[in-house]
């Protein structure tokens, strides 16, 4: 199983060990995403940073949306299938997709592709930063709802 994370607050008055943390998932800036596995060592990782992202298990689908529409290559250029199907052993971008989500696969056996997705602020806006998702807010864990707000940062 694969976690999206997505950073959604700013580092001003953060404390230092939580703006390590953020670095070191990759979480430089507002609105940018990464996918990482389910290990002790990232689920540590994500408790301690849960007040400044939003959070949950990605599935085949969704994982497919983000890399075909915010998928880079390390350079600038877009994530193709013609791409994927020549640096990988996979047909397409949601077949990949499958793979990773599956645990079959990583982000990182594709070569050239950048870790991070830049992800368009949330259409309509965010129910509210200063509160966790169970209480409708949009910090925290969001489980299968994470599709829903992938789905309006497309």
């Amino acid at each position: 199983m694969m976690y999206a994370i997505i950073r959604l607050r700013g580092s001003v008055n953060t404390k230092p060990d939580i703006k390590d943390t953020l670095r070191m998932l990759r979480l430089n800036q507002i609105n940018h995403c990464v996918i990482v596995p389910d290990t002790p060592n990232f689920r540590g990782m994500i408790q301690k940073v849960k007040d400044y992202v939003a959070f949950g298990p990605v599935n085949g689908e969704t994982l497919a949306l983000i890399l075909e529409n915010r998928g880079h290559l390390v350079g600038g250029d877009r994530l193709t299938d013609e791409y994927v199907a020549m640096n990988s052993g996979f047909k397409n971008i949601r077949e990949f997709a499958d793979a990773v989500a599956n645990g079959k696969a990583s982000i990182q056996d594709l070569k050239g592709l950048n870790p991070v997705f830049r992800m368009h602020p949330p259409r309509k806006g965010h129910a509210g930063l200063k509160r966790t998702f169970q209480q409708g807010g949009a910090l925290g864990n969001y489980g299968e709802e994470i599709s829903r707000l992938v789905e309006k940062m497309r």
